[in-house]
């Protein structure tokens, strides 16, 4: 009980410093604010930025289900996975810890906001936030991925098709919908805001990975031990 009270908690934290990362942070608040950029009443705006985290929880939700599912419902892969599993998931949470401190960087080109896209959002209104909340979660940053590569792991270990991946999820959520809010409300409040989260996302961003390494190499020490 104790040892899956850890794994959800680490999950909706992994969710929260996904959102704060920066490249999900700066996309969340330019998404909320192009929805929101026709609207004249704060409902609305806070509405579209309820309907955007929804789409980014079902997305987050959804590929996790596939994934941690398909592996523990296959025969041979679930056998492979209790089989072997203890063997890759120190290595595996090593680079997800390198990521994160940034010992291994990926440029990536991002394409931004297809002119396609813009017209399917327009053309559905406050609705297109649903939409552009399941894209956007979808186009991963290489930090986002590591972060939810590293929840998958998790649940695949704990055997959580459900609960983990939604925690996570529900993370991701929390620090949107407070810039839903922001925005709504005061742009020099989330100006500030912003500045403040990004100070402090380098330093969660930076323990997490660190402690997410050590974990990584305690885990394959011990495996290596055992197999001499």
């Amino acid at each position: 009980m104790t040892e899956f009270f850890i794994a959800a908690a680490s999950a909706l934290w992994l969710g929260v410093l996904t959102s704060i990362s920066p490249c999900p942070l700066a996309t969340n608040i330019a998404a909320i604010s192009y929805i929101g950029r026709r609207v004249d009443n704060t409902r609305s705006v806070l509405l579209a930025g309820l309907l955007y985290t929804v789409g980014r929880v079902a997305a987050y939700l959804g590929l996790a289900f596939i994934l941690v599912s398909t592996a523990l419902s296959i025969p041979q892969v679930s056998l492979f996975l209790q089989k072997y599993m203890h063997l890759f998931l120190g290595p595996m949470l090593i680079l997800v810890g390198m990521f994160l401190v940034g010992l291994i960087q990926v440029n990536l080109g991002g394409g931004g906001v297809s002119e396609g896209l813009k017209r399917r959002v327009d053309a559905l209104g406050i609705w297109g936030s649903l939409l552009l909340g399941i894209v956007f979660a979808l186009a991963f940053c290489p930090t986002s991925a590591a972060l939810f590569f590293g929840n998958v792991m998790s649940s695949l270990k704990a055997e959580s098709t459900i609960t983990l991946p939604l925690l996570y999820g529900i993370g991701t959520a929390l620090p949107v919908i407070v810039f839903a809010v922001l925005i709504a409300f005061s742009s020099q409040a989330l100006g500030k805001t912003f500045n403040a989260v990004s100070k402090v996302e380098w330093w969660a961003r930076t323990v997490t990975g660190g402690a997410i390494l050590l974990v990584g190499i305690w885990l394959t020490v011990q495996t290596l031990t055992r197999g001499t």
